[in-house]
């Protein structure tokens, strides 16, 4: 039986991405403004169907509103406007609990919030101490809420998405879960799993060889387990592997397992060139695009069938240019 190809990402229906809405452009900050990202809107849009969500407004506050901050302690802070010292909190912490069992039926594969924001701010969110010292410790109200209901869902702010390599790791997640997701709505069979985790092997090993061994031995014992427990707990294992971030060392090290796989066709000019090119992306000196478009180019000219099903070769649109910076 001919192997499963991959569809392209491109070719593929958007993802569902859960958005601080001021990103988007909407006039929802508390001083009626918004922070328009348009890297969001502009580059990432043309994948992504996006649901927004303001803390704030659908809580039930104005715009424009009072500033707010976080003050007290960092495991329990409290939700104050700055200048009349209206106590917030507990308006907002009713709101998000009954928001993110809302967000359960939107089939979100990930949320970007609003760096530094009291209620949506993924991390180092200023909390103030009685006396107004601040200190980068933490987490705005909405996001704590929304990240221990979707622990393992990909989530980032707009402002570390500026880095490439979070940036493609993020949305190299996306991707995977979305293609996931295609492979549960085709049914919960041992045939689908196993055909997933073979196009998954070298991008699960470039995340984390640990997870790639566990969920090989998972896949393995599918037919004697419980179908709906293997499935949870692979993808539990998919989401955990993919939350580990794919360094320079571990992808070097899945392009030289690629490589293998020409050891009988490649000629030794051949062997020599992608030998050096995947040392000098090792070593920082090329981006990640170079081995792969030369690894690309020998699966197409040799046929390689392995390889060619692999989704590490092509996990998210090349339009996208993520590889081209890390």
């Amino acid at each position: 039986m001919a192997e499963r190809m991959p569809v392209p990402p491109e070719q593929m229906g958007k993802i569902r991405v859960g958005v601080s809405a001021c990103l988007l452009g909407r006039n929802v900050r508390y001083d009626g403004g918004h922070k328009l990202d348009h890297f969001l809107t502009d580059t990432l849009g043309r994948y992504v169907e996006y649901v927004p969500v303001c803390p704030e407004v659908e809580c039930g506050l104005p715009v424009p509103r009072e500033a707010m901050r976080l003050v007290g302690e960092v495991d329990g802070p409290r939700l104050m406007t700055i200048r009349t010292q209206v106590d917030h909190t507990e308006r907002m912490l009713s709101w998000a609990r009954r928001r993110v069992r809302e967000l359960e039926a939107e089939g979100l594969c990930g949320f970007i919030f609003k760096h530094g924001s009291p209620s949506s701010g993924m991390e180092r969110v200023k909390i103030y101490s009685p006396e107004g010292m601040p200190s980068k410790s933490g987490v705005g109200l909405f996001a704590r809420i929304f990240m221990e209901h979707f622990p393992l869902l990909p989530v980032e702010e707009e402002g570390r998405l500026h880095d490439p390599n979070l940036r493609e790791n993020f949305i190299e997640r996306l991707f995977t879960l979305r293609h996931w997701r295609e492979v549960l709505a085709g049914g919960k069979s041992r045939r689908n799993l196993v055909g997933f985790h073979a196009r998954s092997k070298l991008l699960l090993m470039a995340h984390s060889p640990k997870h790639l061994r566990e969920m090989g031995r998972l896949v393995a014992q599918a037919a004697t387990l419980e179908t709906a427990a293997v499935f949870d707990r692979y993808q539990r294992l998919l989401l955990e592997a993919l939350s580990l971030k794919a360094t320079a060392k571990k992808n070097a090290n899945v392009l030289q397992h690629a490589m293998g796989y020409f050891k009988k066709v490649l000629s030794h000019d051949e062997k020599q060139e992608l030998a050096e090119v995947i040392e000098q992306y090792r070593l920082q000196l090329t981006p990640l695009i170079v081995p792969i478009t030369l690894l690309s180019h020998y699966v197409r000219k040799y046929q390689e069938p392995y390889l060619a099903q692999q989704t590490y070769l092509h996990p998210h649109p090349l339009e996208l240019q993520l590889r081209n910076h890390v």
